[in-house]
């Protein structure tokens, strides 16, 4: 091993037995030819990274094949740069580098490459051969390495000379460094030097056919004729003229407006009038191009029998009945009256609950073909209506885009994430998107690009969002909103049972003879392996169980059925991941449990409280939101004013600081509803009264004390009903979103609501002793 200084280049190629001579004004390349002179070493590795876009590569992404080099020359010249001349000794194979700041090393050992006598003579000759050939078709390589080849000894020696004599690109080069055996670089050589002396030959065939074409003199005729014969040798002779020919037959085919028609003849003549080597020929052909292939009043015919959709529908989704039976009413009344412009629905849920691919299947039930956009992080209006022509690049925008991908007037289209819009100074994608779902004015839709009217009246939009909130509120006025809830224990094992299994069971090639699935082991996944308001977890899950089961199956020929049971899940997935919060089983002094709502569906969000000495402060810690800490200061404000009729030491509140602390502090937490919650916990504490541990709320409360209503309702009551809750409270004005719930997710729970805040203080605390 020896440990020697790496120069690391981009720019220079050193092959063994040849030398280089460069000048370098660059600190960090002078800094290490100086430390060599002033160690009287005259040797180094030269480097080349396989990335080039850093100046100090990562010593993981550099080459194990180098050229020891030897330093012939050094010489710090007049204008600050230093002129350097190396000699190429031999490749070396780098057995480990590392760095010094901006300085490198590395070990390295020799590499042994012999090649037997016989193949050695062959190849050299060969090789010579190659070269003399080479160098009589290409004219501006010098003859003058000929004279030294018969000194060289081998034909490793003798392929690294003239690699590095010919005019090669340096990526080329590297690869003749990195190769280490000889006679693959010989094979590789020769093969360069072969397609150059093609591609010369290719030339000479076309100078030699123009110039017998060739009657004048002027530059522009002489391009013309060398164009023509290149397109003949590609087999693309007279391809313009065959493209207007096309053009001419797509548009005898189009049912466009007359005024569509008329602008399309007079790109067509601009494009029959200029010059194919123009880059305005390209422009206005790509245009053609959208505007003959953008679907002019194509349109599919839909299905009208209101059974099969429905069947159709429930084949692919478990439940969302509002967005189904919305679907059906479409069809019935566009029956009915049989002009109905399509509805503009909006589907808001978290992730995974199905929302676009219910949109999907709404197309596939329908027998409407499908296009699909996601106007997630979009910040650009540009990107919904397109670039004027006037820019380079320009093209129509995702709208457009998107009818053209659907080849259809009336399909399903389906825009996705929009809640997840940006408005900045390139403009506001929200208001672009107004002209587009706008009913009233849709049907004359003018792309910045296109500059035609488009009818979109007839389009279907299925919108899909997380967060209403998010949802700008001029986009919102235009949507038909439809929730689409979390899925509870119960729904999320019956899609598991129903679609997902089966469905995995397909895709991995097994039957439900060979692989079965118990309850438990369904509910063990979902409670122990997945936190989430969908089932996209669930279903990779399953996924993964069925590969690992296909593997033994395929190893271990005496297995004939699988049952997977709670047991073989944990064999197969390891041990559980998650676990939701459940209640204590006894009461506490200020600890009370709200509700959550997060993008996993709902759950109880237990809130503690403490006090110590201090001057009437108030701490909050576990990763508040803005709009959470307000509640609690609404909170203490409120049970202060009330201090007396909650039974509460006045002057102690005075001499004392109060800490309200939410669990899993690295969760971000917001909102108003935990206001009673927060007004509930702080009554326990300064009161010294313990509320029951099955009790949950939720509902935003003013300085008034009265209780507002919420969202998220269903999600919570799930989370609070897994968690063991007993009785919630709940503000009055939510008790509809109650009455909508399934009895199956309401039974063995006490809902109780509530319209002031002592409504809740008379039922935990009233009759209870300090």
């Amino acid at each position: 091993m020896n440990k020697i200084n790496v120069f690391l280049t981009n720019d220079i190629i050193l092959f063994p037995n040849s030398e280089v001579r460069f000048e370098t004004d660059n600190f960090d390349d002078k800094e290490i030819f100086s430390l060599l002179e002033e160690n009287g070493s005259k040797e180094l590795l030269l480097v080349n990274p396989y990335n080039t876009t850093t100046e100090f590569p990562d010593i993981t992404e550099l080459p194990r094949i180098a050229t020891l080099a030897e330093i012939k020359m050094k010489i710090d010249v007049p204008n600050g740069k230093t002129r350097i001349t190396l000699f190429g000794v031999k490749r070396v194979e780098v057995t480990e580098y590392f760095n010094d700041n901006t300085l490198y090393f590395a070990n390295y050992k020799e590499i042994n490459s012999e090649v037997n006598e016989e193949d050695d003579v062959n190849y050299k000759n060969l090789l010579i051969k190659s070269l003399e050939r080479y160098i009589n078709k290409v004219p501006y390589v010098s003859n003058s390495i000929m004279g030294q080849l018969n000194l060289i000894d081998t034909v490793e020696d003798l392929t690294d000379i003239i690699a590095a004599f010919l005019p090669l690109n340096n990526e080329k080069k590297k690869k003749y460094i990195l190769e280490l055996n000889p006679i693959k670089r010989v094979r590789m050589l020769i093969e360069d030097m072969n397609e150059d002396i093609k591609f010369i030959e290719l030339e000479e065939k076309i100078e030699e056919k123009v110039g017998k074409e060739l009657e004048k003199s002027q530059k522009e005729y002489y391009l013309r004729e060398k164009m023509n014969v290149i397109q003949q040798e590609l087999g693309d002779f007279n391809s313009k003229e065959n493209e207007i020919a096309e053009i001419n037959k797509k548009y005898s085919k189009l049912n466009c407006s007359r005024q569509v028609k008329n602008r399309i003849k007079r790109e067509l003549k601009r494009y029959e009038s200029t010059s194919a080597a123009s880059p305005e020929s390209g422009i206005i052909r790509d245009y053609l191009d959208w505007l003959l292939n953008i679907p002019w009043n194509k349109f599919t015919k839909d299905e009208n029998d209101l059974r099969k959709v429905e069947a159709s529908l429930n084949s692919t989704h478990f439940g969302l009945e509002k967005v189904k039976d919305r679907i059906i009413e479409y069809l019935a009344v566009k029956q009915n009256t049989n002009n109905l412009r399509s509805p503009i629905i909006c589907l808001v849920g978290p992730p995974g609950v199905g929302k676009t691919s219910l949109a999907l299947s709404i197309a596939t039930a329908l027998k409407k073909k499908s296009t699909k956009i996601s106007v997630g992080g979009i910040n650009d209006e540009a990107e919904i209506v397109g670039h004027r022509r006037t820019y380079v690049g320009a093209l129509p925008g995702r709208i457009i885009q998107g009818m053209r991908k659907a080849g259809s007037s009336n399909p399903v289209f389906i825009i996705d994430e929009i809640d997840k819009l940006r408005k900045d100074i390139k403009g506001d994608p929200a208001s672009s998107l107004l002209e587009v779902l706008d009913p009233e004015q849709n049907n004359k839709f003018s792309d910045h690009y296109i500059e035609e009217d488009y009818d979109l009246s007839q389009v279907m939009f299925i919108l899909t969002a997380n967060y209403i909130e998010q949802i700008p509120y001029e986009l919102q006025d235009r949507l038909e909103i439809i929730e689409v809830p979390s899925y509870t224990e119960q729904e999320k094992q019956s899609i598991a049972k129903d679609y997902l299994i089966p469905k995995q069971l397909h895709e991995h090639g097994l039957t439900e003879i060979e692989v079965q699935f118990t309850d438990d082991a369904i509910i063990k996944i979902i409670n122990n392996y997945t936190k989430e308001a969908g089932v996209r977890e669930l279903e990779r899950l399953i996924a993964t169980i069925l590969r690992k089961i296909v593997r033994k199956i395929l190893t271990d020929k005496t297995i004939a059925a699988y049952v997977i049971d709670e047991k073989q899940v944990e064999t197969l997935l390891g041990k559980g991941k998650y676990e939701y919060e459940h209640i204590d089983n006894e009461k506490r002094i200020g600890v009370v449990n709200g509700m959550a709502y997060t993008v996993f569906g709902g759950d109880i969000l237990p809130i503690e409280a403490t006090y110590y000495s201090g001057e009437g402060k108030l701490l909050l810690t576990g990763s508040l939101g803005k709009v959470m800490q307000e509640s609690a200061q609404i909170a203490l404000s409120y049970v202060e004013s009330h201090a007396k009729d909650f039974n509460i030491d006045e002057e102690l509140m005075k001499k004392i600081n109060i800490h309200i602390h939410v669990p899993d502090g690295a969760i971000k937490k917001d909102g108003p509803s935990a206001g009673v919650a927060l007004a509930t916990t702080l009554v326990s504490l300064l009161s010294k009264k313990a509320v029951p541990s099955d009790i949950s709320m939720t509902g935003e409360i003013t300085l008034r004390g009265k209780i507002l209503p919420i969202g998220g309702l269903r999600e919570k009551v799930i989370g609070s009903k897994r968690a063991g809750i007993k009785k919630i409270f709940v503000p009055q004005k939510n008790k509809s979103d109650i009455d909508e719930l399934a009895e199956e997710l309401k039974e063995g729970l006490q809902f109780i609501y509530v319209d002031e805040y002592f409504d809740i203080y008379n039922m935990v605390f009233k009759n209870d002793r300090k």
